[in-house]
This record gives C-alpha cells, structure tokens and sequence, in this order.
C-alpha cells in the first residue's frame, strides 16, 4: 500500500501528464481541422497544386488523428489511474489484487496491473479466477 505522500505525488504527476495530453489533443484537433477546413471554407489560396502535395496533405492529416486518438486513449487511462487515487485503490492491480511495483507506476504513472498481470494480457494469456482475500 502507498504512503499518503507517495500517492500525493502520483496524483500531482497524473494531474500534470492530463494537463498536457490535454493541449496535445487540443493543438493536434486544431492542426487536422484547419488542414481540412481551408477547401470546405472556400479558401483555395492554400490548396495544394500538384496531386502528390494533396497526397502529403491527405497522409499528414491522418496521422495527425491517429497520433490524436493515442492520446485521448492515454489520457483516458490516466483519467481512470485519478479514480483510483480518489478511491483509494491506486496501486494495486485490477486483475489480481496485488500490489503494483512503485518501480512500475514511476514508469507508468497510470498503469493498472502489476508486471505479470500485464504481461499476461498483452500476449493473450488467460487469467486464473482470482483468489479470496
């Protein structure tokens, strides 16, 4: 279980990684918006002339999104780490109930499972029922 100072500190670096994710978001929606909304406008003073710049328009624009929807994903779990914190359940695994490595949440402020357990999921394993406290 972590100290109330320690999960003080985890609260503060989540609060300060969503403030941030937060303006990536935000700069990165305004970036794909006015890359597409300068021909839906009727401003042609900005559109490309050759096929292959449309092309590099096209792809910037969709990369643009996706790196976006990464992180609206990430922020969402960071998001999911503050209701833990406020729950009083951060630091310890969802999946079985264990402690989370201070080691791991220094690494990954957000992270909801402990090193096996995740190791598990990514990889396609199945979970033993968990255990009765």
């Amino acid at each position: 279980m972590l100290k109330a100072a320690e999960l003080k500190s985890f609260r503060m670096i989540l609060e300060s990684l969503r403030a941030r994710l937060r303006g990536d978001v935000t700069t990165m929606a305004d970036a794909a918006l006015r890359n597409s909304g300068t021909t839906a406008s009727g401003d042609l003073s900005r559109m490309p002339i050759h096929m292959a710049d449309i092309g590099s328009d096209a792809y910037e624009q969709e990369f643009t999104l996706s790196l976006m929807a990464n992180e609206e994903e990430t922020l969402e779990l960071v998001e999911q780490a503050l209701k833990r914190i406020k729950a009083r359940k951060f630091g310890v695994c969802e999946e079985c109930g264990g402690a989370i490595a201070k080691k791991r949440l220094e690494a990954i402020p957000f992270a909801a499972h402990c090193i096996r357990c995740a190791e598990k999921l990514e990889t396609g394993g199945q979970f033993r029922p968990r255990q009765p406290r």
